[in-house]
């Protein structure tokens, strides 16, 4: 009889896990420039101590350029945050109150009473949470206590989008064509939008990560919008002002990355392509962009240096654009505020910008001219997030993380996180795991390093959102640089659905799992390398195996040839080479010559063994209800038809990973 493999082909079946150590924001080298290289000067004085009003991998990011430059540093956590890793790396932390971020991480009061307590005489930000507020600026202020960032005036303009858009105007700035006030009601809204002309973009003036924006295409999805956008902006930001304006139909998202210092001073550090998104939040980056030429580029960059002067800006900060087919560019706004995605401009300029934001905050000019910005090599950014990519592009997930190893081993790899095995992600925090970084001499050699380091992860514990990022960066359109903010719902219209197998990647996939449970089958007759029951030495080199995949059932014959495998599936002969140590999560083979990285997800006592190669396919489903986290909306999808027997949870409880909510019947 046949044994029989059961196999679940991709990351959706793979529990994932995290960590954050001293290999944060690990440089990796092209020869002799490395990710940044900044030089830090221990002669050049800046501040004994600096507390970080942040959490996750932002705090860890900034906790090691501090080490570097000889500050000391102090971590704020919540109660469920006492033993996350930005916690450890920190000289000091302080527990600034309970789980839900109102309480903690937004929490002046506690947060002042630390620094007043510790003594720290600056505060970096990092992005998210306080970063952007002028009221924690202020009360810094009064207080004699340096805001690693603008001063209150520049992050008050720029924060309300109606106000920016008009000193944008007057900086000569482009800008999107559009209504310049805030919208009374949804009356006034059609009327607005009928004016302009459809389709028009309905947003929060205070807004930002999406949330609060609205497309509208005719009258009756401007009333809606009008009313989901004010509420969600309300829930959101404490502020329900809306405005609109023109929708750019199929726009890039492209951003300059500006340094300005408190003597005049300020640079355009190129561009970040910003284009991969879903739910108007971004999923890759990369810099340089396919796209611009120098022209265009310095045309960009000049405007957003224009921007920066005329609020006296200080400190680094990000001016996104939208950029239309012919190359027009508008104003779309200016984040007063280190962006997450800056791993990659610091990749193609060599500069440390959390060192920038710490000298300017001090008072010292900037050291570089416009001239010595250089665009070295090539940089590509992946959010990796505790979400499940197969509903909308990605609806967070919650639980424990067992299992977590980084990609470290492939060249030109940075890993910026704040995650350790153990760690939970929880409902109340960004389901953000880390930012994966590849660097390259050009856009090829990146992406090629990325597809490396993706299928290199060992992440368990939660459902993530590695399938995804790896389709997209080895999408033909990508690869061609065809891409727009509509990417994810144009290549997938009815969702994604993972990795489609190709004929000689199922032959590849079936020949792989094959040999692996023949390699387990061989080792689990041999105890430390000697047979169990030497004097009955087997002589068995062949097997008839039947492996499940997917909904079909394939008749594969296997062979032992020295240290590798011929496997035949579907009358084709395929010889497959590999290590076969079992012990690790990463298994490298080779199928006739072309190498694959493959993750052995789980093997249960009878033999069953579940593998991760190139992506999956999953079922649909109906949605039977909604949980919210982060004030972003999870769905939930029944695995099959039903009739609702009960619900065990009402609005406004909060759930955890495995909690009963509705039974089916």
């Amino acid at each position: 009889m046949a044994a029989v493999l059961l196999l679940r082909c991709g990351a959706r079946g793979g529990r994932w896990a995290l960590r954050e150590c001293e290999t944060l924001s690990r440089r990796c080298l092209k020869t002799s420039h490395k990710l940044y290289s900044a030089v830090y000067d221990p002669n050049e004085k800046t501040f004994e101590k600096l507390l970080i009003a942040n959490r996750g991998e932002i705090a860890c990011r900034v906790i090691k350029t501090c080490r570097k430059m000889g500050i000391k540093t102090v971590a704020i956590h919540s109660d469920v945050d006492a033993n996350a890793v930005h916690v450890k790396m920190a000289d000091e932390a302080v527990c600034v109150g309970p789980a839900p971020t109102s309480k903690s991480y937004l929490n002046m009061d506690a947060i002042m009473e630390v620094i007043k307590k510790t003594r720290a005489q600056a505060v970096h930000p990092g992005y998210g949470f306080l970063s952007e507020n002028k009221e924690f600026a202020r009360r810094l202020a009064a207080e004699g206590v340096t805001f690693i960032g603008p001063d209150t005036h520049a992050i008050q303009a720029m924060g309300d989008k109606i106000e920016s858009k008009l000193l944008a105007k007057n900086a000569k700035v482009n800008t999107i064509p559009g209504f310049d006030g805030v919208v009374k009601d949804a009356d006034e809204a059609v009327r607005i939008a009928r004016e302009i002309g459809y389709p028009v973009m309905i947003k929060a003036s205070a807004g930002g990560g999406g949330k609060g924006m609205r497309i509208a295409w005719d009258d009756e999805e401007t009333r809606e919008g009008f009313r989901f956008s004010s509420q969600e902006a309300a829930s959101s930001f404490g502020d329900d002002r809306l405005l609109i304006e023109k929708f750019i139909d199929n726009p890039r998202h492209i951003e300059i990355q500006i340094l300005a210092d408190k003597h005049g001073n300020a640079l355009w550090l190129n561009e970040r392509e910003c284009s991969i998104q879903r739910r108007n939040q971004k999923v890759v980056e990369e810099a340089p962009s396919t796209f611009l030429d120098p022209e265009t580029r310095r045309a960009m960059g000049e405007q957003a240096v224009a921007l920066a002067k005329a609020v006296k800006y200080s400190s680094a900060g990000t001016v996104e654009f939208l950029v239309d087919s012919s190359k027009n560019f508008y104003f779309l706004e200016m984040n007063t505020r280190l962006q997450v995605e800056h791993p990659v401009t610091e990749c193609i300029t060599g500069l440390d910008l959390v060192q920038e934001m710490i000298r300017v905050a001090k008072g010292y000019p900037l050291r570089h001219k416009q001239a010595d910005i250089p665009i070295n090599g090539w940089a590509v950014e992946c959010r990796v997030y505790a979400e499940d990519p197969y509903k909308s592009f990605g609806l967070p997930s919650i639980g424990k993380l067992s299992q977590y190893q980084e990609p470290l081993h492939v060249p030109s790899v940075r890993v910026d996180s704040g995650i350790e095995q153990g760690s939970d992600i929880s409902i109340y925090y960004d389901p953000m795991i880390s930012k994966l970084i590849t660097y390259g001499s050009n856009r090829a050699e990146a992406l090629r390093r990325m597809e490396e380091a993706l299928d290199n992860y060992v992440i368990r514990g939660v459902t993530h959102n590695i399938s995804l990022l790896r389709e997209v960066i080895i999408h033909p359109r990508f690869v061609q640089g065809d891409i727009s903010t509509k990417f994810l719902p144009e290549i997938y219209p009815d969702g994604f659905k993972g990795h489609k197998l190709k004929d000689h990647e199922r032959r590849e996939l079936l020949a792989t799992a094959a040999s692996l449970y023949v390699a387990e089958q061989l080792r689990s007759q041999r105890f430390l390398g000697t047979p169990r029951i030497p004097i009955t030495k087997s002589k068995r080199s062949s097997w008839e195996l039947s492996v499940n995949l997917g909904d079909g059932i394939y008749p594969v014959a296997v062979s032992k040839d020295g240290s590798s495998f011929s496997v035949e599936v579907d009358g084709m002969k395929l010889n497959v080479t590999g290590e076969w140590n079992l012990a690790s999560p990463l298994l490298s083979v080779t199928i006739d010559g072309t190498q694959r990285t493959i993750q052995r997800l789980s093997r249960d006592a009878s033999g069953n063994t579940s593998i991760q190669f190139l992506g999956t396919v999953v079922s649909e489903g109906q949605e039977i209800c909604v949980i919210e986290a982060m004030k972003m909306q999870n769905s939930m999808i029944a695995a099959k038809t039903g009739k609702v027997k009960a619900v065990h949870c009402k609005a406004g409880d909060t759930v955890g990973e495995g909690d009963l909510l509705v039974e089916l019947e």
